[in-house]
């Protein structure tokens, strides 16, 4: 089948890290289907309407990439005249889709459009945490509700996500797929070496939804009971700085290492090395870094929101209450001295069961025929 990507997000060069998800979802679905990526992203400094930036394969999967301007009209509206403009193109040059795949309910906008325009199946995929926040305007809301009631299928990464989805008063057909992890290079590693220094690791952007204040407040707890470990810090924001200094009032600093931004190789490396993971999360929307970590056969600590639920038990980890500092200690405290007790094959073997490309790649192929099946 030839399926067509339309992301609102999509990894670049100077953003390796934005939609990094999506792309992994497009390469999973490309084990099975001739994908064609098709991303805009908006650019208020060129001169012109739109713009073709480059149209090749990338990772096997030819991603045609183009910046766009606004006009005097809501973004939404230009994103969608383009990329109708630029289907037509695609179509012209002999390329027509079975089906259309939008990732993001904006993306999913010109996607219906074009359904209708076609007679194409639509089905849309949604990643983003505004849901489970409530953060969504009125007026994006009222655009969500349009994308959603007209998309064959609704795919979710999570239970949790999909309720909220729900709560905006979609009505439509849901299946939950989860991202994809990596496998080739998140993986199960025996350590061949054994310190008195134990290795815990969080990555992540460093923000308070990501609990980086007071997973330090906890540190500065337990350091004054024990000096056994070291807090690896993966990751960078604009607060950077405000934690480094934290840490340093905090009279951490020799236990905590900021390590900023790393490849996905040098973060699979450090998860390989570290002895456990925490990552006191507020809010999540899948919590993909924890999945990472477990492929590696890492024991976890986090929190008690329903994302983190469906997939962290007794026998891959803890989770504490968000928030909560001294819960915190008691936790990293107990896995300090019992992370070996884990069975790092159990914990590796669910990754393989449920996050691969494979596994994912194949769920999404089977909804494609699924949907094409009933078109007929």
């Amino acid at each position: 089948m030839k399926i067509l990507f339309l992301p609102s997000w999509y990894p670049s060069e100077y953003n390796p890290v934005k939609g990094i998800f999506i792309k992994e979802h497009a390469k999973a679905v490309s084990l099975f289907n001739d994908v064609v990526v098709l991303y805009l992203e908006y650019d208020g400094n060129i001169k012109t309407l739109w713009k073709t930036l480059s149209d090749r394969k990338e990772d096997g999967i030819r991603t045609i990439r183009v910046k766009y301007r606004k006009l005097l009209i809501p973004k939404e509206i230009t994103y969608s005249l383009i990329t109708i403009k630029l289907f037509r193109k695609i179509l012209n040059s002999g390329w027509k889709p079975d089906i259309i795949h939008a990732h993001i309910f904006l993306a999913g906008l010109p996607a219906v459009l074009l359904g209708k325009i076609y007679n194409l199946p639509v089905i849309v995929s949604e990643h983003w945490s505004v849901f489970t926040r409530s953060k969504l305007s009125k007026s994006k809301i009222s655009v969500a509700r349009f994308v959603f009631n007209r998309a064959k299928i609704i795919l979710p990464v999570s239970k949790n996500l999909e309720k909220a989805i729900k709560s905006c008063g979609i009505r439509n057909r849901f299946e939950v797929i989860p991202n994809v992890v990596n496998t080739d290079i998140f993986y199960q590693e025996p350590k061949n070496y054994k310190s008195k220094i134990k290795n815990i690791l969080f990555v992540g952007s460093l923000s308070e939804t990501k609990g980086l204040s007071y997973l330090l407040q906890a540190i500065n707890v337990l350091a004054k009971k024990r000096k056994d470990f070291i807090l690896d810090i993966i990751g960078d924001s604009r607060d950077r700085k405000r934690y480094e200094d934290l840490s340093r009032d905090l009279k951490i600093d020799e236990m905590v290492r900021f390590h900023g931004l790393k490849s996905k190789d040098d973060v699979a490396k450090l998860m390989k090395q570290c002895d456990f993971y925490v990552q006191p999360s507020v809010v999540e929307t899948f919590g993909i870094t924890f999945i990472e970590a477990m492929a590696c056969g890492k024991p976890v600590i986090g929190t008690k929101i329903p994302v983190l639920e469906e997939k962290i038990n007794q026998e891959r980890g803890i989770l504490i209450q968000p928030g909560n500092v001294q819960d915190l200690v008691n936790a990293i405290d107990y896995m300090l001295d019992h992370y070996q007790n884990y069975s790092s094959e159990k914990i590796s073997l669910y990754v393989k069961e449920n996050f691969t490309y494979e596994v994912i790649g194949k769920k999404i192929d089977n909804i494609y025929r699924d949907i094409l099946c009933a078109k007929k």
